[in-house]
């Protein structure tokens, strides 16, 4: 059953005090900054199951990876988006690998053109990101939509935090079931070092983006409900039914 638009908005609300708190108390009190107040969540690489998909959230702990690899590969992930061409499946694509960095929207679309210049040139995307700037991610989606490009995770890749929204972008989608889609809180301000009110601020338009931009995408904005209510520190991982339920599963037709 979907969440009605007030229901969503109550939800917003309630996270958005519950982060002016958090904020106000983080700048009365930066020694406080990494408490916990119950128990650590279990590593990213332990299993999930149906109320049980909180995990903890170090992207330092991920790595490049590559298809096929166990969940979760090892090793330094790259610092910003690099591409590759790779073959999946007996098909050609192209692989994005890394954090999305300030300036990846506009630096990899730019790239993507030139590959896209070529006829022949892969319309498949696969992703593989513990994410990073959620405003270069609303705009790298929008590209691969106006480019009619197909999204994909391969086994064993991770697409966390602001990559789902990258995710979203594609014309189509198809998700392994051995990768793994998660989403939590984010920031969307260019300094962590600000009054509580203007973090706030930028919370709200934050939200308000992804929320068009969810929407504009086909993908039902109860999607941001586990988001909201997931701190930054940890990650929600989506199972297969919630992927399908969202409308994050679009597979080629047939």
């Amino acid at each position: 059953m979907s969440l009605s638009p007030s229901a969503i908005l109550k939800i917003i609300l309630g996270v958005q005090i519950g982060l002016g708190v958090l904020l106000v108390a983080g700048d009365a009190a930066p020694a406080w900054q990494g408490l916990r107040l119950g128990p650590s969540a279990p590593r990213l690489d332990q299993p999930v199951a149906p109320g049980d998909q909180t995990r903890r959230y170090r992207p330092r702990d991920l790595g490049p990876g590559a298809p096929g690899a166990p969940f979760p590969p090892t090793g330094d992930m790259p610092a910003r988006l690099v591409l590759s061409d790779v073959s999946i499946g007996g098909s050609d694509a192209l692989r994005l690998v890394g954090r999305i960095a300030a300036g990846d929207g506009a630096r990899v679309a730019e790239k993507l053109a030139e590959r896209f210049e070529d006829a022949d040139a892969p319309r498949r995307v696969y992703l593989h990101s513990p994410g990073g700037s959620v405003l270069d991610a609303l705009d790298l989606g929008r590209f691969l939509r106006d480019e009619g490009i197909a999204t994909a995770l391969a086994e064993g890749d991770v697409c966390l935090s602001a990559c789902p929204y990258l995710l979203a972008g594609g014309a189509t989608r198809e998700i392994d079931e051995a990768a793994s889609v998660g989403v939590h809180q984010h920031y969307f301000g260019q300094s962590s070092v600000q009054p509580a009110f203007m973090a706030v601020e930028d919370i709200q338009r934050g939200q308000g983006q992804v929320m068009e931009y969810l929407v504009e995408m086909g993908i039902d904005p109860r999607i941001m409900q586990p988001a909201l209510l997931t701190p930054p520190n940890e990650i929600y991982i989506l199972l297969p039914d919630e992927l399908r339920d969202y409308g994050m599963i679009e597979p080629v037709a047939e």
